[in-house]
């Protein structure tokens, strides 16, 4: 077990939800493919179509946040920006359609999740820590079944060194023994560790290309564990 404990041996984990405990951007993935078959751009390259999409996004973000909205959102802006003909009323909702096709998907868990969970929250302090709208991260947490294993839950509008100092101050956390887990070099390690907490990267091949991020070293006292499935937690905690 890694060293500087509590009092009692147990560390505080901070878990991430989306391509950490559950499947989510695959699901964005197809619903993207799916917007650059239908607008069927004769001059873009479908990379090019979605070179045109991060960007939007990016804007998006600003103003709407994360979450279904925001991705409506940027796939009405994107064939705005590209298509010839106007947006319709019709192609409104068929580009809506697009987006809210995935609000209604099942929580698809990630292979040893739940009794990996079931084994850490017996040890340790867990604390489910995700970002994006209100309403839907609530209701995949409820829908995922693991709720239980969490004495808490976190959603933050984003995932930086300040939200992350909040949590430690509201949960009265030792850096030395609390850790994020999770697959985003950008939400989840990088500001976590720069924040002065521990870290675990579980990398997921799907992971939304605007997390992608180089993943920082960890300064001491700072620690950082790689590891390749959610299941090999069971290991090092």
């Amino acid at each position: 077990m890694p060293a500087d404990t509590n009092s009692n041996g147990a560390q505080t984990l901070l878990v991430d939800a989306d391509d950490t405990l559950w499947e989510n951007n695959i699901y964005f993935e197809r619903s993207i493919a799916n917007f650059i078959s239908f607008l069927n751009h004769h001059e873009y390259t479908p990379e090019q179509v979605r070179e045109v999409l991060n960007q939007v996004e990016r804007e998006s973000i600003v103003t709407h946040g994360y979450g279904l909205h925001s991705f409506a959102h940027s796939l009405m802006q994107t064939f705005e920006r590209l298509a010839v003909e106007p947006l319709t009323p019709a192609l409104h909702e068929t580009i809506n359609g697009f987006a809210h096709t995935i609000a209604g998907h099942p929580v698809e868990l990630l292979l040893g999740v739940p009794e990996t969970l079931q084994y850490l929250s017996e040890r340790h302090h867990l604390i489910l820590m995700t970002k994006g709208a209100v309403p839907e991260q609530t209701s995949k947490v409820e829908r995922s079944g693991l709720k239980e294993y969490f004495s808490a839950v976190e959603i933050v509008s984003e995932k930086n060194v300040p939200t992350y100092r909040s949590v430690i101050s509201r949960y009265d956390l030792l850096p030395d023994a609390t850790w994020m887990i999770g697959n985003s070099p950008k939400s989840d390690i990088n500001p976590a560790l720069a924040a002065g907490l521990n870290a675990v990267f579980v990398p997921h091949g799907a992971t939304w290309v605007l997390e992608h991020e180089e993943v920082d070293s960890a300064e001491p006292p700072r620690r950082l564990l790689v590891v390749e499935k959610f299941s090999e937690l069971r290991t090092h905690f």
